[in-house]
């Protein structure tokens, strides 16, 4: 058996069309990822989610936080977050991100999801602030959860389990043309911590 002969992400796409999606599997030791789910539960500032819908305002169980390289403002859900700066395992974790993906980011939303009762409804991460169909690196520490995909105009769907120090990369048109959301699951009873890192255009 050849251990090397093994197809890198980028020709793994989870998408069978309109877009692509790579998942690495976990980037990390499993100490490394209990390091820094421990580091990001205690350091981060974490506060629950709002979003205006029909003119209410509705706040999570999921708590939610935003970081950039400068206080880039970033508007979803009718409510708009101002970034804090960077701390240094963002800075460390970008890094590692980029150096996979081989792209670059300057901002990161982190989702804090306590157990499988919270999870995220089918959306697509489209905003105006979001460069045009840039890639977004989702890595994600705890819990394995289940994430899902569907089309929005087939309404085909795929999903991937994205597992404790995973990295996942969403890029080219894949929000234009699918939807994605985090199924609650009642079979999870602990934590996930999820950073999408992303590029902000002013």
């Amino acid at each position: 058996m050849n251990l090397f002969n093994i197809s890198s992400p980028q020709e793994n796409n989870l998408l069978p069309y309109d877009g692509t999606v790579n998942y690495y599997g976990s980037v990390f030791s499993k100490e490394e990822a209990d390091y820094y789910l421990e580091r990001l539960l205690n350091t981060i500032e974490w506060k629950n989610d709002e979003a205006v819908i029909f003119g209410k305002l509705i706040t999570t169980k999921r708590k939610v936080a935003w970081y950039a390289e400068e206080p880039y403002e970033y508007t979803y859900s009718n409510i708009t977050k101002r970034a804090l700066p960077f701390t240094k395992e963002l800075l460390a974790l970008k890094a590692i991100t980029e150096q996979h993906t081989g792209e670059t980011y300057n901002s990161c939303l982190l989702n804090l999801y306590h157990d499988g009762s919270e999870g995220m409804a089918w959306h697509s991460d489209a905003e105006k602030d979001l460069k045009k169909n840039g890639a977004i690196g989702s890595l994600s520490f705890g819990a394995t959860r289940k994430f899902a995909f569907k089309h929005k105009q087939t309404k085909e769907t795929t999903s991937v389990v994205l597992e404790h120090g995973s990295l996942l990369v969403m890029k080219g048109t894949t929000q234009t043309h699918w939807l994605h959301r985090l199924p609650p699951t009642k079979l999870v009873k602990t934590p996930r911590v999820n950073l999408t890192f992303r590029t902000i255009v002013r």
